[in-house]
C-alpha cells in the first residue's frame, strides 16, 4: 500500500506587512464576538466584482482561514477562485487609505476602480 503525502499549500491571497498590521489594527478595535475579518468579492459596480473586506462573527465551511500575526483572516469560499495568486496590501498617504489588491485573475476593472471582471 502506498503512503499518501500531503503538502501544505499556499495561501490563495499573499498579505503584505501592511495589509497584516491593518488586520491586527481592526481586530485591536473590533466589535464583541469578532474572530476575524472576511475578505469576499460580491457582485457590485459596473465591471462585475468588487473587493469587500469585513468583521467575521462565525467560521464558514468552506472558507480558507489564514492565520495573521494580529488576527484571523478569511477568505470567503466563494470567492477563492477569482482571488488565487493576488496580493492584498494596505496603502496609505495624504488623502486617501484603503486595502490594494494585485489580482492576476482580473480581466479588467472600471474606471473608478470599484470594481473588477475575472
Amino acid at each position: 500500500m502506498t503512503e499518501t503525502k500531503t503538502r501544505a499549500r499556499p495561501a490563495a491571497v499573499a498579505l503584505t506587512a501592511g495589509a497584516e498590521a491593518r488586520i491586527a489594527k481592526l481586530m485591536a478595535a473590533a466589535p464583541e464576538g469578532a474572530i476575524g475579518v472576511r475578505l469576499s468579492t460580491p457582485r457590485r459596480g459596473c465591471s462585475g466584482l468588487a473587493y469587500s473586506v469585513d468583521y467575521v462573527t462565525k467560521e464558514q465551511k468552506f472558507d480558507e482561514k489564514i492565520e495573521t500575526p494580529g488576527g484571523v483572516f478569511y477568505i470567503d469560499g466563494a470567492s477563492v477562485l477569482y482571488l488565487i495568486g493576488s496580493t492584498m496590501d494596505w496603502v496609505e498617504d495624504d488623502f486617501a487609505a484603503g486595502f490594494v489588491f494585485e489580482n492576476p485573475n482580473a480581466k479588467g476593472a472600471c474606471g473608478c476602480g470599484e470594481s473588477f471582471t475575472v
